[in-house]
């Protein structure tokens, strides 16, 4: 199994920047393939995140809490992407966001210290982390202009057309948390959509 996660990782890196052979191993001997139960928590409010997973099967979400205690989605992360506290992973420090899986999941996970191991031994990783962190970086700017300047029925159309599936991945509380709405509002939007 660890094979097969290993290569489609390695072919999505591929498709940023070519690897060496070296380069692959290394990631292949530095990583890990879990896997995880529905409704398990990867990474808990207030821990630091120690891991960066790629998604081979399943989905997650990201939630932090509001000042009442209130669960707010704030990602959904589906198959071939990077589940990832970025603040708490990047600085090392404490999370105000928890990592839940949505669904049993098949991950490949990589360690903070084998990361960084890999950004100083190969010059080629990091121009490839650079460039997925610019696509973190470039989605969650659409996320938060999406919510200043999107009504909820355009937030809600452009969610569904980039993950169609979302209706039955994820339920309708955690959509409308992660589109800024009541579970009322979304309800009433789906209805008229």
């Amino acid at each position: 199994m660890k094979d097969e996660v290993v290569k489609l990782v390695i072919n999505i890196f591929e498709r940023i920047h070519p690897l060496s052979e070296n380069l692959k191993e290394k990631i292949f001997e530095g990583s890990d393939v879990i896997h995880i139960k529905k409704k398990d928590v990867l990474l808990n409010i207030g821990e630091t995140s120690k891991y960066i997973y790629f998604i081979y099967n399943g989905s997650l979400r990201s939630y932090y809490l509001d000042q009442e205690g209130k669960d707010n989605t704030s990602w959904f992360l589906f198959e071939n992407e990077l589940a990832i506290s970025v603040y708490s992973f990047f600085t090392q420090k404490p999370s105000f966001e928890a990592v839940e899986t949505l669904e049993d999941c098949v991950l490949l996970r990589l360690s903070f210290k084998k990361l960084q191991q890999l950004y100083l031994e190969f010059p080629e990783f990091n121009y490839i982390g650079r460039i997925l962190t610019e696509q973190y970086y470039i989605r969650s700017e659409e996320k938060a202009n999406s919510l200043r300047m999107l009504s909820a029925k355009e937030r809600y159309q452009q969610l569904i057309e980039r993950y169609p599936e979302i209706i039955k991945r994820a339920s309708l509380g955690y959509i409308a948390s992660y589109l800024g709405i009541t579970q009322h509002t979304l309800s009433r939007i789906r209805s008229k959509v």
